[in-house]
């Protein structure tokens, strides 16, 4: 038997939103976990929702129509999340990088241009840095799997 405490929690309501990351406004390109995402959960705190509710954030690609729902891995999160706005806050991308961002369509994503412009700041990252934290923990983890 649980406690009136925990038994209110259980009977307690909550609201939320459905709201897929790639649809909070961006400059580059989709909507990704940086600045907007957390202006969005200020906006869930300040109008009571207890709930963002997501749609999979799992890899896309072209021959499935960039559908988050046919993926090779429920484990892996797409890249296209990344938020270059906290890549250079953790310095590890230049302003001068963040700057020079390709000009992306609005109203749609252009997936193509999206991946290429995400995962090329990624190299960039990795070729500059290959001293990042634990690079020894990495290779370890890579060669036992």
């Amino acid at each position: 038997m649980t406690d009136s405490l925990e038994q209110d929690k259980l009977n307690t309501r909550g609201s939320g939103i459905l709201l897929h990351p790639s649809s909070l406004p961006s400059p580059f390109g989709t909507g990704d976990f940086g600045p907007s995402a957390m202006d969005f959960v200020d906006f869930l705190g300040e109008t009571h929702q207890k709930y963002w509710q997501i749609l999979p954030l799992t890899p896309t690609e072209d021959i499935n129509g960039n559908s988050p729902y046919h993926c090779d891995s429920a484990f892996a999160i797409n890249p296209l999340f990344i938020s270059p706005e906290i890549l250079f806050e953790e310095g590890l991308i230049s302003k001068e990088t963040l700057d020079n961002k390709p000009s992306f369509k609005t109203g749609r994503v252009d997936y193509p241009s999206v991946y290429k412009f995400k995962t090329d700041l990624m190299y960039q990252i990795a070729n500059e840095n290959s001293s990042l934290p634990d690079q020894e923990g990495f290779e370890h983890f890579k060669n036992k799997n």
